[in-house]
């Protein structure tokens, strides 16, 4: 059988991830009886075997789990790399759709759109903000930014922007009610917290010698615009990823505090579907995403 080894890999990938030859079959267009083939072609030249079959279930052999977990990236890779070469020469056109969590704007992502909108015209870009889980496929969305777990495992996911979360507050809140020498010491303080921040990334990240027993989220808000907004007016201390305030550090109307206890090197991931189905416009976001090399602090 000749047949490329990148091909007998994609097969046994698309067979263990779905669970079925029937299905993968049809997802990589070929017959069951060529998808069967495949796989035991590529068990013939690794020489072991990778599915334990029966009549009416498949399952992976150790060999097996560990090739699936060290195909995906290069699977997905090759055909990448395959999907930029027939796009190259042309630009991007037809419609993106992206979702993302309120408060995403703050800082590099803003530049982000901006460049995409300007390099590709054609391209109808759609922007959706929400804080809820959603399912891209059902939903239409092809590039959803977020933190925390993914529970979709047939997502490709890529981490693309890194963040320190931070407690900041007006210059005359801390002339008023002083600056917290310990998190403990915040119970006695108004603490603004965005609900999407707090659960995505405050909670996970404490250190473990940190206690616990301090209470966050005194005022809790699901607009990040009014966690800023509302420190600035010392009305309390924002929990805010640097990006959302950094300008407001810069110029001294927040100023930080507990540096050395705040959660540092969180990160915003970018979520799609399997790559083979990308579109030229999905593409080239994700290039612009890996040229920007968003690091933001």
């Amino acid at each position: 059988m000749s047949v490329d080894s990148l091909d007998l890999i994609k097969t046994f990938h698309e067979v263990a991830s779905r669970g079925s030859f029937s299905k993968a079959a049809v997802s990589l267009q070929l017959s069951k009886a060529t998808a069967s083939k495949y796989v035991a072609e590529l068990e013939r030249r690794l020489g072991v075997r990778l599915l334990h079959r029966s009549t009416r279930a498949i399952s992976l052999t150790d060999a097996g789990q560990r090739l699936l977990e060290r195909s995906t990236y290069l699977v997905s890779y090759a055909e990448e790399m395959m999907d930029e070469l027939r796009e190259f020469g042309s630009l991007p056109k037809g419609g993106l759709t992206l979702s993302a969590p309120y408060g995403l704007m703050f800082g590099g992502f803003s530049d982000i759109i901006a460049t995409y909108v300007r390099s590709y015209p054609d391209v109808r870009l759609t922007l959706r903000f929400t804080n809820e889980p959603i399912d891209l496929i059902r939903e239409g969305v092809d590039l959803h930014f977020g933190s925390g777990t993914i529970a979709d495992q047939q997502l490709i996911a890529r981490r693309v922007m890194k963040f320190d979360l931070v407690l900041c507050a007006a210059p005359a809140y801390w002339e008023r009610f002083g600056k917290p020498a310990t998190l403990e010491e915040l119970t006695h303080h108004n603490v603004l917290q965005y609900s999407a921040w707090a659960a995505a990334s405050l909670a996970p990240a404490r250190r473990p010698d940190t206690p616990v027993a301090h209470r966050l989220g005194v005022i809790e808000v699901n607009d990040p615009v009014a966690v800023v907004q509302l420190a600035l007016r010392g009305v309390g201390i924002a929990v805010a990823p640097k990006p959302a305030v950094a300008s407001f550090l810069a110029n001294g109307e927040l100023v930080q505090a507990l540096d050395e206890h705040m959660p540092t090197d969180l990160w915003v991931y970018a979520a799609y579907s399997e790559r083979r189905h990308k579109s030229a416009a999905l593409s080239a976001m994700l290039r612009l995403l890996d040229r920007f090399g968003l690091d933001v602090q």
